[in-house]
Parts: C-alpha cells; structure tokens; sequence
C-alpha cells in the first residue's frame, strides 16, 4: 500500500462505524480518488460522514451515504418543542426564509435558551450563518460549523498607502511566495509553533495522527471566501482600545479558520452527535453533546485547540508577511467565529452561546466584518447589545448561492467591478464575486446598535484559492 492508501484504521479514527460502510468507502476511495492525495481522501469522506444524506443522489457516493445513514430503530427519537423560544432578528426585510426556517427550527431544540440572528445572516447546515444560539449545557457541532474558530486578522503599518499602487507587483509576489489556499494545500518547509505541543494532540485519540498534517498546513488558508489582501486602512477618530491616530495606513487582513484539523474534529463529532441525539430529519443537523460526558469534553477540548490552531495560521500568515515588508505592525486586531463559548446570559444564567458565522461584539470588545474583495470592510468595538447575545455579523452575508453565482456571474463582470474599484485579484472564483454578496453598508446600518465603527479597510490587492 502506497503512503496515499486510506485504510480502515484511518475511518475507524474517523467515528466510521463498524459496519460494511468501511469497506464501501475503501472501494469507493480506491477507484474513484486514486490521484487524490490521503488527505484530501479523508477529507471527502469526513464530510460524507457527517451529511450521508448530501450525497444520497449522489452517483459515486450514494452507496456509501446509504450506508451512514443513522438506524432510527437505535435510540428513541428525540422531541422538538411545540413552540419557537423567541429570539431577535436584524435586519429581518433581508434575510431569506430558508435561513429564518433553520433558525425558527433550532429555536425548538429542548436545549434552546436564547437567540438571535444577525443581518447577514443565510441558509447553512443546521444554524444559519449569522445564527446565535444560547444552549443549555450542551455543544452543538453543526452550530460551530465545519471550519471551526474561522477568523479574521488585521495588521496596521505605519505605511503610506501610496505602497499599494507604487510596489504593487512586489506585494503581488509577497502574496505569492508566503500564502498557500485551498483543501490539502500545505507548505514543503513547515514552520513551528508553540500550538503543536499542545497535549490535546497525545490525549484524544483523534487527534493523535492529525498533528504532522497540522504541522504541514500551518500558516495555509482554505478555499471559498477565504483570502489574505493588502489595502487601506482609514481610521475615524482615536479609541483607548484601538490606539491608532486617525489617518490612513497599509493593512494587512486575513480570514481563513483551523483547515484540516478543524474539518477532522467536526465530521468526527457531528457524525457523534447524530448518532447520540437523534432529532427528527429537520433537525438532525442540530444534534448536540451533552457536557456531563467524555463526548462532550473531548469535542470541546478539539474545538478550543481547532480554534487556537486557527490562530496560529494566522500568526504566521501576518509574521511571514510583516518580517517580507520589513515592517512591525502598529496593532493588530483579531476576532473569531464559528465557535462557542460558556457565557452568562441577561438573565444571569450560564449558558453554551455558538455563533455560527456571527462576531463576538461584548462591551468595548474589537473586530473587523469584513465586505467583497471589492467593498470596504469595518473595524468595530462591541457595544454588549443583550438583544444580539454580545454578537454582531460576520460580514455582508451572501445574497446568492455559490452555484447561482456561478452561473449568472461572468468573468468579464467580475474583471468590470475589479476595475471599477482598483482591485487587482490573486486566484477567486465567480462565487466570491462582489455581485454574489449583501451591500455591507446596508448591513451595517441594520446593526448601529450592536457595534460602533472606528475605522474602515478597503481591498486593494487580495489573493484567494485558484478557483
């Protein structure tokens, strides 16, 4: 067996159960994804894992997702509640009905204590992107998302702005040599960082054969809206937090999560989870692990380190960079989502708050929400709304499918609004085109009282996947 094989070790690690579904997913490994390399095997089929019924229609993989279907003669199906708990909505004239059903239906999960949905909020797996959900005592994998702790990073040079348009093909090249993007893209000469000794990777059996692939994606980003740019940075007016002088300067931003591991951890304990919790069919995307147990803690201690790893691809990302530049950043300004976190609520109890593409945005807390590679993204302190669950969005929020902006975006619009606005692109595909997306302004407005604006970053030049 060659050093790309996956064998059933590998699925049973996974969460694969013991059933003929390893030896269909070996054979249907082996004929269909030979020039595939393992660890983009074991991604494809960790997402089969976790959603068999996504690719029940599928022509190559519907055997196997026949297989993982869950045996609802296994455990008593577990009862929703009759009525919605209430939860605020922003920005509500905008927001589809599929993602307002999807909330409506965690709402009536018997662990629902609170929520809300912000204005950029879409149709996801589960909870909607832009969905803030308050459980009780219990995590919810599919509430996290797949890319767990994704983030966003910014870093502020004390640089002429003049830089992006005078050395734009050295920044261009600076983008090529120190970024990787996409599933399975890793670096030949990986670097170190202190997150690899973390003792997680020795204690949970999952994790103990995923440290070497951390290691060799640290510092990568992933595909879709994931990207690493150069633009400018306007600040309005000085904050204690902030600590900038008003004015403009070079920024870097990045937004990319925890590749790889953060997959692995999520398909392992979102397929866990449907099989501890079974929920009626609309729900079953919502199947949670109680905190009393080891499934519970191990999820949340993969969790926590996903998103510390997430960190750390961006510490090298911005170190890489910064070090490439010659330049140490003013500030940086971080902030995640996908993630959960234990937190007291208004009324005093505490409670499991996973915001699924939502930014924290507690009292005098910082964060960026970005727009397009287009449009300017936003540097906002928190205003601690009790209404939003110290949340706010995450960005602009899509306004199409990726496969409908695919087929009704072309390349020449796409290269029209780059030129409109002096972007120059790196890689991106026609599902992250700027048409694709919310008018961030318009977000914005939806949010004056979850958020205060300090200052704003306009996308000069942005590198994403080779789409």
């Amino acid at each position: 067996m060659g050093k790309n094989t996956v064998r059933g070790k590998d699925l049973r690690k996974m969460g694969f159960p013991k059933t003929n579904a390893v030896a269909i997913a070996l054979g249907l490994a082996e004929r269909n994804l030979k020039r595939q390399s393992k660890e983009d095997k074991l991604d494809l089929l960790a997402a089969i894992l976790a959603n068999p019924e996504d690719f029940l229609a599928d022509e190559t993989w519907s055997k196997l997702a026949e297989a993982l279907m869950p045996d609802e003669d296994e455990l008593p199906e577990i009862s929703l509640k009759e009525e919605v708990t209430e939860y605020a909505i922003f920005g509500s004239k905008h927001i589809q009905d599929e993602a307002l059903a999807q909330m409506d239906i965690a709402m009536k999960l018997p662990v629902a204590k609170s929520g809300a949905l912000m204005p950029d909020a879409h149709a996801g797996y589960g909870l909607p992107i832009g969905g803030v959900l308050a459980a009780e005592n219990a995590v919810i994998p599919y509430a996290v998302g797949m890319d767990i702790g994704c983030r966003m990073s910014l870093s502020v040079f004390a640089i002429n702005p003049s830089l992006l348009k005078g050395h734009k093909a050295r920044l261009q090249n600076l983008l090529h040599e120190h970024t990787r993007f996409g599933m399975g893209s890793e670096f030949r000469k990986p670097g170190d960082h202190e997150i690899l000794s973390r003792s997680e990777f020795d204690e949970i059996e999952l994790l103990r054969n995923l440290r070497d692939k951390a290691r060799r994606q640290l510092g990568s980003s992933g595909s879709g809206n994931h990207f690493v740019e150069f633009g400018t940075v306007e600040i309005k007016e000085i904050s204690p937090e902030l600590r900038l002088e008003p004015g403009a300067y070079v920024g870097l931003l990045s937004h990319s999560g925890s590749r790889g591991l953060g997959a692995s951890i999520a398909g392992h304990y979102a397929a866990l989870a449907r099989s501890l919790c079974p929920l009626p069919r609309q729900a079953s995307h919502l199947a949670w692990l109680d905190l009393d147990t080891q499934e519970g803690q191990e999820y949340w201690l993969g969790m926590t380190l996903a998103g510390d790893y997430a960190s750390a691809c961006h510490d090298e990302i911005h170190r890489k960079l910064s070090r490439a530049l010659g330049e140490s950043p003013l500030v940086r300004v971080e902030n995640h989502h996908n993630f959960a976190w234990k937190e007291e609520l208004p009324d005093g109890s505490t409670a499991i708050v996973h915001r699924k593409g939502a930014t924290p945005a507690a009292q005098g807390v910082l964060g960026i929400i970005p727009g397009s590679m287009v449009h300017p993204g936003y540097i906002v302190r928190g205003k601690g709304s009790a209404r939003s669950l110290n949340s706010a969005s995450h960005g602009a929020g899509r306004a199409m499918s990726r496969s409908r902006a695919r087929n009704n975006i072309t390349r020449h619009a796409l290269k029209e609004q780059l030129k409109a606005h002096g972007v120059s692109l790196i890689g991106g595909g026609l599902d992250e085109a700027p048409m694709a997306y919310k008018d961030i302004d318009l977000v914005m407005s939806q949010q004056r009282k979850l958020v205060d604006v300090l200052g704003s970053f306009q996308p000069r030049i942005v590198r994403m996947d080779d789409a």
